[in-house]
């Protein structure tokens, strides 16, 4: 790494230090993944950090895909924190959008493009923070590390995966990582601005599903004996979205909080839902979005989603095959026990191949960062309603464990009530407002000036 600059270090006229800016500049560097082709963007950021003074690297599996890591040096009086952000964006293809996706224009206080939330205007918030705790030469409490990183949204073979095994040293000492929230949104009928805070992510569990059964002319009933049938089973069984409810402590301090925080009749929904999850009718009158994300987090869920088999119309098919997407709750629940409880559940004889398995995190702690996390948002927004929360999507949050890292995914946005930001991730007319980038670049500064 280059040698850490000691005095304040000003950016030259032509390079962005507020997080609008920033984001406008991200945002025009096309890196839809796939192919990614993050290389450009990456570059950027190191030059931008480089003249600011930081100590920057850059690694690649791919030359094409590099990932830099840049270090703000800290009073070492707490170990060092991450900020991890990746820099690829899903395509824009098929979409229609009513400004250009990669043209990052200022249109009525809102960045538009791809990214904007997801996540270059997250970095934008960090990046900003870095420069303005480097331009008025005050160091933070410990080193903050900041990654930024290729293929978060293919898989992150190129990216976060590569640093923890290739360079697991780079992230020596830290204790605590935040990142991205993964879109986790409640509207819950937009009454109450709540700021979620994830400490924990479902992890994925696909699995191919192959059914047996008698094959013969089509012409003559089946039976039961049937792989057609034996398909119906399994669908029907699987039709509430997964396997038998469980209330782990994470999702119940959250339903707890989120009856605490929110109006009637809301809150009563909540609590009743809390009280009992199998009731069908609990959530009766919640937003259907909402009431299907909430259902998502006390069960490890299950959706066929590809299914293939028969050659002709009037023949029976001797096999099926379906491709399930098994999402399993944070903690220790094995893939081993979900396929147990999937055969259990369906009753019926079937071949179970895991197709993909991700990473085991550790159980949630909700300890004195998440504490601070919490605490930042209260006094920037009081009317604000910080929440823990578990997102059914991966990011790389998943990977960072491996190293004894805790993740948090922030993502702090002042907005109004009516307004949902994350619903626009992956959308046409992604965008987002300058003041949110403000807010969120303040929040961050306020963190790495003394997170513990």
């Amino acid at each position: 790494m280059a040698s850490p600059v000691a005095s304040r270090t000003a950016l030259p006229d032509h390079l962005p230090s507020g997080p609008v800016g920033i984001a406008q500049r991200l945002i025009r560097f096309e890196t839809v993944n796939p192919p990614g082709d993050e290389a450009a963007c990456v570059e950027w950021v190191r030059d931008l950090l480089d003249a600011a003074g930081l100590e920057t690297r850059l690694l690649a599996l791919d030359p094409r895909r590099p990932n830099l890591i840049a270090r703000l040096p800290g009073r070492g009086l707490v170990p060092p924190l991450l900020l991890h952000a990746h820099v690829d964006v899903v395509p824009v293809a098929g979409q229609d959008w009513s400004r250009p996706p990669f043209g990052g224009e200022l249109v009525d206080g809102e960045v538009w493009g791809r990214g904007a939330v997801d996540m270059k205007g997250q970095l934008a918030m960090m990046l900003a923070a870095l420069l303005r705790l480097r331009a008025a030469g005050t160091p933070p409490a410990g080193d903050v590390i900041l990654a930024v990183v290729a293929d978060e949204e293919a898989g992150s073979g190129a990216g976060a995966r590569f640093l923890v095994e290739r360079h697991p040293e780079l992230f020596n000492g830290v204790r605590y990582a935040v990142g991205e929230d993964g879109g986790a949104e409640l509207g819950l009928g937009r009454q109450v601005r709540l700021h979620p805070i994830v400490v924990a992510e479902k992890r994925a569990a696909w699995v191919r599903a192959t059914l047996h059964g008698t094959g013969g002319h089509a012409s003559r009933a089946a039976g039961p004996a049937g792989a057609a049938h034996k398909l119906q089973r399994l669908l029907t069984a699987i039709d509430g979205g997964g396997l038998d409810t469980q209330l782990t402590p994470v999702v119940d301090r959250m339903l707890q909080e989120l009856a605490g925080a929110l109006p009637q009749p809301v809150s009563g929904r909540i609590a009743a839902f809390r009280a009992d999850p199998d009731d069908p009718s609990a959530l009766d009158g919640i937003d259907e979005t909402d009431a299907r994300y909430l259902r998502s987090l006390v069960r490890h869920t299950v959706n066929a989603t590809v299914i293939r088999g028969g050659t002709a119309t009037n023949v029976l098919p001797a096999s099926i095959e379906v491709e399930l997407d098994g999402r399993l709750l944070p903690g220790d629940f094995t893939t081993d026990e979900f396929l147990g409880a999937l055969r259990a559940r369906t009753g019926c004889e079937m071949g179970l191949e895991l197709l993909v398995e991700g990473e085991l995190m550790p159980p949630p702690r909700l300890d004195g960062f998440y504490d601070r996390l919490a605490g930042i948002l209260r006094a920037k927004d009081p009317e604000g309603v910080p929440v823990p929360m578990v997102t059914t999507a991966s990011t790389d949050a998943r990977l960072f464990p491996r190293l004894g890292i805790q993740c948090y995914g922030w993502l702090p946005l002042l907005h109004d009530p009516g307004t949902s930001y994350r619903g626009r991730l992956h959308c046409a007319d992604e965008r987002i407002a300058a003041s949110a980038l403000e807010f969120g670049a303040d929040c961050f500064h306020e963190l790495l000036i003394g997170h513990d």
